[in-house]
């Protein structure tokens, strides 16, 4: 069985009296990526900021890395990484300087430091621009940068809050492919992104953080199929096979110039099968068939951004 790299029991957390966090549960498995999704002042930056032991949770339990964030905040430290949404390099330093200086803050030997250094320059294509001053870099090298630095002390744990704000899309993309590599290699992932495609690309699992409650979690495909609208489209290589599939087939749309039927469906492997059992028991062909479910958007403007206390609760 899969154990838990990250895991929180009722935690909460206020600043004055506005109630952030109300409760928060939720367990993320190792070598896993993990995407925290919500609206603007949500919650999310407070829940990284308390796991990565910024700040102290009011109440509730939470373990990382199986450290208890009350009681060993040190061993917590030692066992993760974190890349803010602010890019934390020097910018009067050249990017072998700034990862020189992480392996000082991290207490490696000097011989372990050039080493680690030499490796991430070369695994972030940083090794020509390395002697180069970190101001003269643009928005993805500093990036790319910032997560070396983060991985200096190797951590098994990482947390990316907003990891690609304004990043151009293949600087994106390449971000992104650094990730599924260090997921490859065994990290756990934990990412707050704004980007739904991104948590779409990236996440095994997603949760909805809205007015300080998660509302809802599940794979990618299972957050889709809870909103309504997904539908098959099937085409025929004839009229009559179109009519036919129509009759038997109540609530469906059928578009007679495209050979095209629509059939409202979750999407799911056994609603397709029983879709496809009827029509081969009605003796009905299919030419194609294609899924439409909604997607990560539709989730989220449907689940989140209502008033506390009128929002319908998914779990």
């Amino acid at each position: 069985m899969t154990q838990a790299a990250i895991k929180t029991t009722g935690l909460r957390k206020s600043f004055g009296s506005n109630q952030v966090l109300k409760g928060i549960d939720l367990e993320v498995a190792e070598g896993t990526i993990f995407a925290l999704l919500g609206p603007n002042g949500a919650g999310k930056t407070t829940m990284v900021h308390i796991l990565s032991t910024l700040i102290r949770a009011d109440a509730g339990l939470g373990t990382v890395a199986g450290h208890d964030l009350a009681k060993e905040p040190d061993a917590v430290r030692d066992a993760i990484g974190v890349t803010g949404q602010f890019s934390a390099v020097d910018n009067f330093l050249n990017g072998e300087e700034n990862l020189m200086l992480m392996a000082d803050l991290r207490h490696l030997s000097k011989a372990n430091g050039r080493k680690r250094t030499a490796e991430l320059l070369s695994r972030f294509d940083l090794v020509e621009a390395a002697r180069k001053p970190v101001a003269t870099y643009s928005g993805g090298m500093r990036r790319r940068l910032d997560l070396a630095m983060t991985l200096v002390s190797s951590p098994r744990i990482i947390f990316l809050d907003e990891p690609t704000t304004g990043l151009d899309p293949r600087s994106r993309r390449t971000m992104w492919q650094i990730i599924r590599e260090l997921v490859a290699d065994g990290v756990t992932i934990f990412l707050t992104t704004q980007y739904l495609e991104e948590a779409d690309e990236l996440a095994d699992r997603i949760a909805l953080l809205d007015h300080g409650r998660l509302i809802a979690e599940g794979t990618p495909a299972e957050l889709k199929r809870m909103i309504p609208g997904g539908h098959i489209s099937l085409e025929f290589a004839s009229v009559e096979q179109l009519q036919a599939a129509s009759a038997m087939l109540g609530g469906s749309q059928k578009d007679t110039d495209a050979l095209t039927l629509q059939v409202p469906s979750d999407g799911g492997v056994g609603s397709i099968r029983d879709l496809l059992d009827r029509l081969d028991r009605g003796r009905v062909d299919v030419s194609s068939l294609t899924v439409h479910t909604p997607d990560l958007d539709d989730v989220f403007l449907a689940l989140t951004g209502q008033p506390d206390g009128e929002r319908a609760t998914v779990s």
